[in-house]
């Protein structure tokens, strides 16, 4: 299942945009079977909210946009599964940091001696 491309938006995605920069056209149609690297999947809301450039023409897919089935896809569990330890709302386990007395952000390694 991927994820909205939206910054900030963790809905699932229903729709995959692509411009077609000849024609000044942005084209919303249904979710793609794979990630392409310059189109981008959207939500049902974004998708339906999107606006284009002035002098750009906005093609849409009429109708509602179905939720993709569920894969078993390994490669793309591992996607998920990495997405979701990176979200900024997941807690951070504190790391123990050694005090120097100072401000702690810069560290002296030993380095090799001259023996």
């Amino acid at each position: 299942m991927r994820r909205c491309s939206r910054t900030g938006c963790t809905e699932l995605a229903v729709a995959t945009l692509t411009y077609v920069y000849a024609d000044s056209t942005a084209v919303v149609g249904p979710l793609a079977t794979q990630a392409e690297p310059h189109s981008y999947d959207l939500c049902n809301r974004h998708a339906h909210r999107l606006t284009a450039p002035r002098g750009w023409e906005v093609v849409r897919f009429e109708g509602e946009f179905a939720a993709p089935p569920p894969t078993s896809d390994d490669l793309t569990a591992l996607a998920e599964a990495v997405r979701e330890a990176g979200r900024a709302d997941r807690p951070v386990e504190a790391v123990p940091v050694a005090s120097t007395g100072r401000r702690g952000h810069l560290r002296v390694l030993p380095g090799p001696t001259d023996d």
